[in-house]
C-alpha cells in the first residue's frame, strides 16, 4: 500500500477512535486548527508526562516553570521575532496555492532520497542475506547518480538560504521543474517573506490599547525568568528550565494534518552552561534526547539527525532529529546551541543586568544556552504513525481476516485495561465492574460489554488498549479471568489478585526510563 495511502488512512483513524478531530467541525472547522479527543487527550498527556518526567525528575539540575502566553511586546522585538520570524513563500498562479518555497525543495530532496530507498529495497530481495548496504550505496551506479543529485541541489539550496537569496531559491524551483500538486504546473510567482506572529490588542479601550503577540515559542519565558529561577532555587551551572505550553504562528502553509498547525504545543528545556563548554554540551543532550525517542521501540532505523546548513542568527549548531513517516523524513525534535544571544539581547532592552556569578571564577558574565525543543503534536503523530498496523490474518474455515491494531508503547497507551463480561447476565457484569472498581485508581480501565467477544476485542485493539480482561462463568468459581494480551493475541488465564500486579508491570514508565542514557 502506498504510504500516502496509508497516512489517509491514520487520518480517518484518529477520527473514528475519538484521537483527533477537526476544530470546529461543525462550523465547517477552522483551517489548521485541531481538537484531542478523548483517546487523544490521554494519549497526549502520557507522551507529555514522558517528557517532563525525563526531562525534570531524572536531572536533579533541570527544573520546571510554566509561564504565561502574553509577554511584554519588547520581548518578541529583544528576541528577533518581531524583524526576522519569516518564511518563504511562493504562490502557484494556476491553483492559486500558497507554499513554503523552502518545503517544496526538501520535497525534491526527499525524491531523490526515496529512490535510493527504492534501488537499496531492490538489492536486498536480490542478493538476500549476502546483501552489504554499505557496499551497496558506495557502488550502485543509481545510487551514486542519485546522490550526487543530492549532494548538487542540497549544496545550491543551502548557499541560498544563507545568503537569503529569494531570486536564487524560486530558480531552484523552477530549474528542477517543481510543480504544483494541484495544478501540476511550474507556474510560480516570487519567492515573499512572511511573519509568522500573532498580534492582538490589550487593554481597557481601543484608543489605549496596546498591541501585544501570541507568543510563537515557549523558549523567551524560561529566558526572562532565568533569574527568578536561578536565585530562588539557588541553581549553580550548568542547569537546565523545562516548559511545557502553548504556541501560536500563523502558518500560511499548515498541512499534513497536525505536523504543522496553527495552535500547537511545545516541550522545551533551555540548559544554562559556562561558555566555552557549549558544544560539548550540545551534543551531550543530541545522544540524550535521540535515546529518549528511541526507546519508544519504535525501529532505530526510522530515526536520524540532520544537521542544518543554515544557522538561525542566534545559534552556533543545531540538529534535528528526524523520524520516517508515511510522508518522508522530518523534523521531531530540535537541538540548538543558541550561545549567549538571548540573554544579552534581553540585558540590553530591559536595561537589567542578566548574569550568573561564578563562585569558582569570582567573576560574573552572561551563560550559553543549549535548547531542546520537541513538538507535543508532531510527537503525537510520530507515535499514531508509527503504531498504525494493518494485520492480515488467518480467519475461521481459512478465510483471511485483517485487523487494525495500534501498537502504542503500553505507558503511552490511552486505556490500559478493558474489562469485559463475556454476557450481560448471571451476574457477570457486577464481577466486571468490582475488577474495574479496584483498579481505576491506578490506571486507565474501559467496561465493554456491547458486540461479540470478538467485535470488542477488534474495536480495543484499534483503540490501542494494550490489555483485555474477560470476565466468564469460571470467574464466578475460582476468581481467575482470560486476559489477551493485543499485539500478541495471546490468552492466559490468572488469578484475579494477580491482575493489577501484572499490568503495573507491563505499563509503568519506569521500563521506558531504564532505557535512557
Amino acid at each position: 500500500m502506498a504510504q500516502e495511502d496509508i497516512f489517509k488512512k491514520l487520518v480517518a483513524h484518529c477520527k473514528e477512535y475519538g484521537y483527533v478531530f477537526q476544530s470546529s467541525e461543525i462550523y465547517d472547522g477552522l483551517g489548521a486548527v485541531y481538537d484531542y479527543g478523548q483517546n487523544g487527550v490521554e494519549l497526549k498527556n502520557n507522551i507529555k508526562k514522558y517528557w517532563w518526567d525525563s526531562m525534570v525528575k531524572l536531572h536533579e539540575n533541570v527544573v520546571g516553570l510554566d509561564s504565561a502566553i502574553f509577554m511584554h511586546p519588547t520581548i518578541w522585538k529583544a528576541s528577533g521575532h518581531v524583524d526576522a520570524f519569516n518564511d518563504p513563500l511562493v504562490d502557484n498562479k494556476d491553483s492559486k496555492k500558497r507554499y513554503r518555497a523552502d518545503v517544496l525543495i526538501e520535497d525534491q530532496i526527499a525524491k531523490f532520497e526515496t529512490k535510493i530507498e527504492k534501488e537499496v529495497t531492490k538489492g536486498a530481495k536480490r542478493f538476500g542475506e549476502a546483501f552489504d548496504k554499505a557496499e551497496f550505496l558506495k557502488t550502485n551506479p543509481r545510487v551514486l547518480a542519485n546522490q550526487e543529485k543530492i549532494d548538487v541541489l542540497h549544496k545550491r539550496f543551502s548557499d541560498a538560504l544563507n545568503a537569503n537569496d529569494l531570486e536564487e531559491i524560486r530558480q531552484i524551483i523552477i530549474d528542477y521543474k517543481i510543480v504544483c500538486p494541484i495544478s501540476g504546473t511550474c507556474n510560480w510567482t516570487d519567492v515573499r517573506q512572511f511573519n509568522l506572529m500573532f498580534s492582538t490588542e490589550m487593554g481597557s479601550t481601543a484608543e489605549g490599547a496596546n498591541t501585544v503577540y501570541l507568543r510563537p515559542e515557549t523558549a523567551q519565558g524560561i529566558f526572562v525568568n532565568y533569574l527568578n529561577v536561578q536565585k530562588t532555587g539557588r541553581m549553580k551551572l550548568p542547569f537546565g528550565i523545562a516548559q511545557i505550553g502553548k504556541a501560536f504562528r500563523n502558518e500560511i502553509v499548515a498541512r499534513q494534518f497536525i505536523f504543522r498547525m496553527r495552535e500547537f504545543e511545545q516541550m522545551e528545556m533551555q540548559f544554562f552552561v559556562k561558555p566555552g563548554t557549549e558544544l560539548d554540551w550540545f551534543d551531550k543532550w543530541k545522544e540524550t534526547r535521540m535515546s529518549w525517542h528511541k526507546a519508544l521501540g519504535f525501529g532505530d532505523d526510522n530515526y536520524r539527525f540532520h544537521v542544518h546548513e543554515k544557522l538561525a542568527h542566534y545559534a552556533n549548531a543545531a540538529v534535528d532529529v528526524e523520524y520516517r513517516f508515511p510522508f518522508g523524513f522530518k523534523e521531531v525534535e530540535g537541538i540548538h546551541s543558541r550561545t549567549d544571544f538571548d540573554l544579552k539581547q534581553h540585558q540590553e532592552y530591559s536595561g537589567k543586568k542578566i548574569q550568573y556569578f561564578d563562585p569558582e571564577l569570582g567573576e560574573s558574565y552572561v551563560p550559553y544556552v543549549v535548547e531542546t525543543s520537541i513538538g507535543v503534536d508532531r510527537m503525537f503523530l510520530q507515535v499514531m504513525a508509527a503504531s498504525y498496523c494493518e494485520e492480515e490474518l488467518e480467519g475461521a474455515n481459512g478465510k483471511k481476516d485483517t485487523r487494525v491494531v495500534l501498537r502504542l508503547p503500553a505507558p503511552l497507551a490511552p486505556t490500559k485495561l478493558a474489562v469485559m463480561p463475556l454476557v450481560k447476565k448471571d451476574g457477570l457484569p457486577d464481577k466486571a465492574r468490582e475488577i474495574i472498581d479496584s483498579m481505576k485508581f491506578d490506571f486507565n480501565c474501559q467496561y465493554d460489554e456491547k458486540d461479540s467477544i470478538g467485535k470488542r476485542y477488534r474495536r480495543q485493539d484499534a483503540v490501542g488498549t494494550p490489555f483485555c480482561v474477560t470476565v466468564d462463568h469460571q470467574t464466578l468459581e475460582d476468581n481467575t479471568v482470560t486476559i489477551r494480551h493485543r499485539d500478541t493475541m495471546e490468552q492466559e488465564r490468572i488469578e484475579i489478585s494477580k491482575l493489577k500486579h501484572m499490568i503495573a508491570d507491563e505499563i509503568s514508565f519506569t521500563k521506558l526510563y531504564s532505557k535512557l542514557k
